[in-house]
C-alpha cells in the first residue's frame, strides 16, 4: 500500500481530470492541477478506510468489525479515541457509551449516569471519562444503530471495548497475516473537551504513536480539532484535517468549516496538514477536490454507506430507508471525480467499485 508522505516530505506529482458531479445532476469536467499521486495499494487507486471497521456489518470499534473490514479489502482502519478515568485510550464512537455498550444494564453502574456539557451541548448517559479501563471492560459492545441495521445485533455482548493499543496489534497481526500494510486511522475525538479535565489526548497518542514506532505507512492521525492536529506535528505521520457541513472546529470558534474549505482555509490547511477529510456533500458539485489538490493536499470525504437513506436521491433502490441502494454507483462517481480516500462502513463495496 502507498501511504502518503508526511507534511515537507518529497511527493511526486501528476495531473488527472476532475468530475464535478451531484447525483442526478449536471456533469462537467475541468482539468485538475498537479498533486500528490494518489495513495491506494496496487495500481493507485484511492485508499479505502475502514470507517471504525466495518460498521456496515459488524458492532463498530471491536476487533472483528476492524477484522472483518481487512478480510475485505480495507487499507485503513479507524479507531475513535477517547480516555477513560485512568487515562488510558479506549475506542468509542463518543465518551458517551450507552449506543455503543451495554452499560445501561449493568446495575453498579446505574449511579454513573448523568449530564453533561461535550463541545457545548448537555449530553445525558455514561461516559469513559468515569470509568477505570478495568471496569469498562466489564462492558460488551452493541450496535449503535439498531433500526438501520438490525442484522447486526445478533453480535451484541460479545466483544470487549478496545483500547488503542489493541487496535495498533490486531492491525499489525492482519498486516502479517493478509501479506500488506493495514493503516490506523486514530481519531481525537472532542480534545478541547478532554484537556479541560485533565486528560489530554495527544500527549497519549504521541507516545502510543513512538512505542509502536508507527512510521507513515502504518498510521495517519485526524481531528476535527486543528489545535489537536498541531499538537501532533513531529511524529513523522501524515496529518488529516476533518471537516464538518456546518458550525467550525470548537477550538477555533471564530472559524468555520465553509471558511475552511475555501482555497485561502485550504492553504491554511496545508501549513500542518496532508489531508483533508470533508463530508462527502461538499464535494460533488463543488471545486473542491481540484481546490484540495492545488493547495498539495489529499482529500477523503466520508461516510460512505449502503442504505437508501444515507444514499442521493438518484442511486436509491426499493422502497424501504434501510434498503442497500447503488452504492457502487455512487463510489464509481466519486473516484471519477478524483478523490484520494473513501471513508467507508462498507469497506468491502468499496473495495469492489475500486476494481472497477
Amino acid at each position: 500500500m502507498n501511504l502518503p508522505t508526511a507534511k515537507g516530505s518529497h511527493m511526486r506529482l501528476g495531473r488527472r481530470s476532475l468530475l464535478l458531479a451531484a447525483a442526478g445532476g449536471t456533469v462537467a469536467t475541468a482539468a485538475a492541477p498537479a498533486v500528490p499521486a494518489a495513495a491506494g495499494p496496487g495500481k493507485g487507486g484511492p485508499v479505502v478506510i475502514g470507517h471504525r471497521g466495518a460498521a456496515g456489518w459488524r458492532p463498530e470499534h471491536t476487533a472483528a468489525s476492524y477484522t472483518y473490514a481487512v478480510q475485505t479489502g480495507a487499507d485503513w482502519i479507524e479507531p475513535d479515541l477517547v480516555p477513560t478515568k485512568d487515562h488510558v485510550l479506549v475506542v468509542r464512537h463518543e465518551n458517551e457509551i450507552s449506543q455503543t455498550t451495554d452499560v445501561a444494564r449493568h446495575p453498579e453502574f446505574a449511579d454513573r449516569r448523568t449530564t453533561k456539557t461535550v463541545d457545548g451541548r448537555p449530553v445525558t448517559g455514561w461516559f469513559t471519562e468515569d470509568f477505570t479501563l478495568a471496569e469498562l471492560k466489564t462492558l460488551r459492545a452493541v450496535e449503535r444503530l439498531p433500526r438501520v441495521r438490525d442484522r447486526n445485533t445478533v453480535f451484541d455482548g460479545r466483544e470487549e471495548v478496545m483500547t488503542f493499543q489493541e487496535v495498533v496489534d490486531l492491525a499489525r497481526r492482519l498486516s502479517r497475516t493478509y501479506g500488506r500494510t493495514i493503516a490506523v486511522f486514530p481519531e481525537t475525538k472532542h480534545p478541547t473537551y478532554f484537556r479541560s479535565l485533565g486528560l489530554p489526548l495527544e500527549p497519549k497518542l504521541a507516545a502510543a504513536i513512538r512505542r509502536n514506532r508507527l512510521g507513515r505507512r502504518e498510521c495517519v492521525v485526524q481531528s476535527f480539532e486543528p489545535t489537536s492536529l498541531r499538537r501532533m506535528t513531529g511524529l513523522g505521520v501524515p496529518l488529516w484535517q476533518a471537516l464538518g457541513t456546518t458550525g467550525g472546529p470548537h477550538d477555533l470558534p471564530s472559524t468555520t468549516y465553509r471558511d475552511m474549505m475555501t482555497p485561502a482555509g485550504l492553504a491554511e490547511i496545508a501549513r500542518y496538514a496532508d489531508w483533508i477529510g470533508p463530508d462527502k456533500s461538499s464535494v460533488a458539485g463543488t471545486t473542491l477536490v481540484a481546490d484540495a489538490h492545488a493547495a498539495g493536499l489529499r482529500i477523503g470525504p466520508y461516510t460512505f454507506r449502503a442504505e437508501n437513506q444515507f444514499l442521493p436521491a438518484g442511486f436509491r433502490r426499493g422502497s424501504g430507508p434501510n434498503d442497500f441502494g447503488d452504492a457502487f454507483a455512487e463510489y464509481a462517481l466519486y473516484y471519477r471525480m478524483g478523490v484520494d480516500a473513501v471513508v467507508t462502513d462498507f469497506p468491502d463495496l468499496a473495495v469492489m467499485a475500486r476494481r472497477g
